[in-house]
């Protein structure tokens, strides 16, 4: 597998047992055998997990210290061949300080210790009382379990390559936690053991600050806290295992389970380490002095499967709820953006071609928004219909309709005519289906829309979405061009959902009807003739393949930075049981090379508003030159076994 997966895991013992460390050591040992078999490669266990966090005043015992180091040490034989790291909380006493810390242990050696920073001393917490503050303890070495141990809070870890660091519970809710030091020192990682006892409302914000501070350092958060056992007295512990990367949460257990659970998931840090390239603020005026450990671990089994969500719509919330509320957000940005060209332009007609399909749909309802927005009327908006050679009654029917539900101004001309006396100049031969016979349409089309704007003091309104732009689908200085592009930056399958949304959210009856046959009307330019059925004969996915996998490539390559055999084994799982590995490589191989031969229509884009994390604008987001080489690329696609 590799493609820079890395398996890490949180870890909640079944119960624990207060003060009996020998016990939980065999815990420990058995939930490192389960992690190693599923092929993890670190687990962190919960806070003072060897002894238990609610000892108390049993902290100042000598023999439950002594115990703890002891059964470390016989945890640390006893894992020795496993290819896995723990990272297991414990009582450390340095000279006559006690501290509160994590032991990092694999491969038979101790390879460090980190105490906790920020010792609590309010509400329910009084560690203050046991625990001294590890902060700025650095470049020191003790004796821990019989072993030379290096120990501080300038210490990074380093398991095959992958750096990480290591805080304890307060230290993330701290405002400046050790983590951000880490992660600005290299730590792509970040490990927290944790004994935080529940309370109403209080999950929630912790899973908002997980997943918030593995986005602010770019890094992977995984977190263990502490479960059965625990509680007792006036405290209840639910056992939280979370991991999150780059503001989201993948994995996390179930809470206020009274049983073992190990929660992994594979964290890519090659593509962490890209987004941390890709920004040049990322620790930009941090330079901590830190010691890297590099640990030895027995090698790893191969590991085949990916403890990994894929999502085949990276452009689209999977989740229901948050699907509108997003929806509903782009339309905004959408309308907002051309509410401010018009006003700034004091223009009060906007021209925009109709054909039926999704594209102008979009660009039309958003339009109606503007004008809303301004208080403009929307007679002011005119809707022109252009006929041509394969315009079908289905798309011509929608188009009207749409017209006069949204009340805004209706105009058909067509193009036949215009198109004819063209070819008969340009000498093209009858029955001629080329390209220039198809481009020849677009150009028409947006000529009568710029001529209208011009005759009417208004702006012409382009319907091209980002997708198009991305595969070149779209005729140079013709429907490539327009003096405000609402869609440049909505990806095809997005504006399928904010048309679908705006049906079910917006839409009065009359038009609801409309938006829903034309969401379900395959996509076609409509510059071929009919069928002889008067259908759709040229269907745009046939020729250039499903949008969706084009999204999918376009989100991977320009967004994730990804190389194409990283795309392709993505792509294989998230679109498993729909595309074979054979229709994925063809897809990409035709993606890549339109993709770079097509930049230079993407150089001469209009202005349009940027919606999401990924844009083709030359102005900002995506500056390639026209003519760099897919050589490279495509060579790698090549060497991509269909079978294998």
């Amino acid at each position: 597998m590799d493609f820079g997966f890395f398996r890490v895991a949180a870890a909640l013992p079944q119960r624990v047992k207060i003060a009996d460390a020998r016990s939980n050591a065999r815990q420990i040992a058995d939930i490192m055998e389960t992690a190693a078999a599923e092929g993890v490669r670190i687990v962190v266990l919960p806070e003072l997990s060897l002894t238990g966090y609610t000892c108390g005043d049993l902290f100042g015992q000598t023999k439950l210290l002594d115990d703890a180091e002891q059964a470390l040490a016989e945890l640390v034989e006893s894992t020795a061949s496993l290819p896995v790291a723990a990272i297991a909380g414990m009582p450390v006493k340095v000279g006559d300080r006690l501290y509160n810390c994590a032991a990092v242990f694999g491969g038979g050696a101790i390879w460090g210790a980190v105490p906790k920073s920020y010792i609590p001393n309010y509400g329910e917490f009084y560690e203050l009382r046991h625990f001294a503050s590890g902060a700025g303890i650095a470049d020191t070495v003790i004796e821990l379990a019989g072993e030379e141990v290096c120990f501080g809070t300038d210490l990074i870890f380093s398991v095959d390559g992958v750096e990480f660091g290591v805080e304890i519970c307060e230290d993330l809710w701290s405002p400046i936690p050790p983590s951000s030091y880490l992660a600005a020192a290299g730590a792509k990682i970040i490990f927290n053991l944790s004994a935080s006892p529940e309370a109403v409302g209080k999950h929630d914000y912790l899973l908002s600050l997980v997943a918030q501070q593995s986005a602010r350092l770019v890094s992977a958060y995984v977190y263990a806290s502490s479960g059965a056992g625990e509680s007792s007295t006036d405290l209840v512990f639910a056992g939280n295992g979370i991991i999150a990367e780059n503001g989201i949460v993948t994995a996390h257990s179930e809470r206020f389970a009274r049983k073992r659970q190990i929660v992994a998931a594979d964290i890519d840090t090659e593509l962490l380490a890209t987004r941390r390239r890709t920004r040049n603020t990322f620790a930009a005026d941090i330079q901590p002095e830190m010691r890297v450990v590099r640990m030895e671990l027995p090698d790893a089994r191969p590991c085949n499967d990916l403890r990994r969500t894929i999502d085949p719509a990276p452009f689209v919330p999977s989740d229901d709820g948050m699907r509108g509320q997003r929806c509903r957000e782009i339309f905004e940005i959408q309308a907002q953006g051309l509410a401010q060209r018009l006003e700034h332009t004091a223009c009060r007609t906007a021209v925009i071609g109709i054909s039926g399909g999704l594209d102008s749909t979009l660009a039309l309802l958003v339009t109606a928004h503007a004008f809303d927005i301004l208080g403009l009327d929307r007679h002011g908006i005119v809707g022109i219909t252009m006929p041509g050679f394969g315009t079908t009654d289905r798309t011509y029917r929608n188009a009207l309709q749409m017209i006069d539900a949204l009340g805004v101004t209706r105009r058909e001309i067509s193009i036949r005519k215009a198109c004819e006396q063209h070819f008969a100049d340009i000498g093209l031969p009858d029955g001629d289906r080329s390209v220039t016979y198809e481009n020849s349409q677009a150009r028409e089309r947006t000529q009568i829309l710029m001529d209208v704007a011009n005759m009417l003091g208004g702006m012409v309104i382009g319907t091209g979405d980002m997708s198009e732009l991305a595969l070149g689908w779209a005729t140079y200085n013709g429907d490539q061009m327009s003096m405000y592009g609402v869609n440049a930056s909505v990806p095809k399958t997005l504006v399928r959902h904010l048309v679908a949304w705006y049906a079910e959210c917006r839409a009065a009856e009359s038009l609801r009807a409309t938006l829903r046959d034309v969401l379900d009307t395959p996509v076609s330019p409509e510059l071929l003739p009919a069928d002889e059925r008067g259908d759709i004969a040229q269907k745009t996915e046939d020729l250039v393949g499903p949008y969706e996998l084009h999204d999918f490539f376009l989100y991977s390559m320009v967004r994730q930075g990804f190389r194409p055999s990283k795309i392709v084994f993505l792509a294989e799982r998230a679109f498993a049981g729909r595309y074979d590995r054979e229709t994925i490589i063809k897809w990409l191989g035709v993606f890549l090379r339109r993709f770079f031969s097509q930049q230079f229509k993407r150089s001469a884009m209009p202005d349009g508003p940027k919606v999401g994390s990924v844009a083709l604008s030359p102005r900002g987001d995506w500056r390639m030159p026209s003519d760099a080489v897919v050589r490279t690329w495509l060579e790698e696609v090549d060497t991509l076994d269909a079978n294998n």
